[in-house]
């Protein structure tokens, strides 16, 4: 009797987790009411950032768009906001993934359900002209006593942790242009960013910062990308990953995302998010 009873809970058990898997998470009731998917993203060129009307360009932002196609998905949104709100904002429900470019790392996992990894990319710095103080890697920058700037919420804030930065010698400010801009200044030794993002910025100085020796730095600054999602939205996020499978490194993505650097070089192998979230 204990033995059919214990059936018959398990039968039962096995019957609510199934009915608690097909509950659709908050996106997929969005989509179901006709509402727009909102994607959002900050202003970091050429990754994810706003044209004309917020008009989703970057390379992020034109993967995400056409996995969405894929999909089957064209009715899409976009919200800016700035690059320390994105993980807050989603959560929020302030829209309903984040295409900004967001690294795979542990402490963002307790957070963020993230897609499979989309891209493979490695840190750099933006140095002035002629690297007067030799600053490549993290290590360096602790030895020298230098002043290292980054973004608030960037990955390079616990880099120059894992490096030996002093905190009293990291400056956090908004995002790219006042990276750039604290270099320019000399209120900075090293601006710490993606390398995608230092070759742009380097770009707009005109010639007054250049991009570090990227080959100083060591293989734990090489970090995969995901798309952010909200924990309760697993149900999207199975279906994104996919598409994704599909999409990923294809002829039509590779072309969507030619303009903004992207190259071959650049697709993230073979590691889940789930491992990545463990390494990182």
């Amino acid at each position: 009797m204990k033995s059919i009873l214990k059936s018959v809970a398990a039968a039962g058990l096995g019957l609510a987790l199934s009915a608690t898997t097909l509950v659709a998470g908050p996106l997929m009731d969005r989509i179901n009411k006709g509402e727009p998917i909102r994607i959002g993203f900050a202003n970091e060129v050429p990754w994810a950032y706003p044209g004309d009307n917020n008009k989703p360009l970057g390379f992020v932002n034109a993967y995400v768009l056409g996995v969405l196609h894929e999909m089957g998905y064209d009715n899409v949104k976009p919200v800016v906001t700035d690059w320390g709100g994105l993980i807050p904002g989603l959560n929020a429900g302030r829209f309903d993934m984040v295409t900004g470019g967001l690294y795979i790392l542990n402490s963002r996992c307790q957070n963020v359900l993230f897609s499979e990894p989309m891209a493979k990319v490695g840190d750099a710095f933006i140095v002035p002209k002629g690297n007067p103080k030799n600053l490549n890697n993290y290590e360096q920058v602790a030895k020298a006593g230098a002043t290292f700037v980054t973004g608030a919420g960037y990955n390079q804030v616990e880099s120059a942790k894992k490096g030996g930065i002093k905190d009293s010698n990291v400056m956090t400010v908004p995002g790219p242009t006042e990276i750039l801009a604290a270099v320019r200044a000399g209120r900075a030794d090293a601006g710490g960013v993606t390398y995608f993002t230092a070759q742009n910025l380097a770009k707009q100085s005109g010639g007054t910062v250049q991009v570090s020796d990227v080959s100083q730095l060591p293989d734990w600054t090489q970090n995969w990308v995901g798309i952010g999602f909200r924990k309760n939205d697993g149900d999207f996020v199975k279906k994104f990953n996919a598409a994704q499978k599909k999409y990923l490194g294809s002829p039509a993505m590779m072309k969507a995302v030619e303009e903004y650097g992207y190259t071959k070089a650049n697709l993230p192998g073979d590691k889940t998010s789930a491992e990545v979230c463990k390494m990182r």
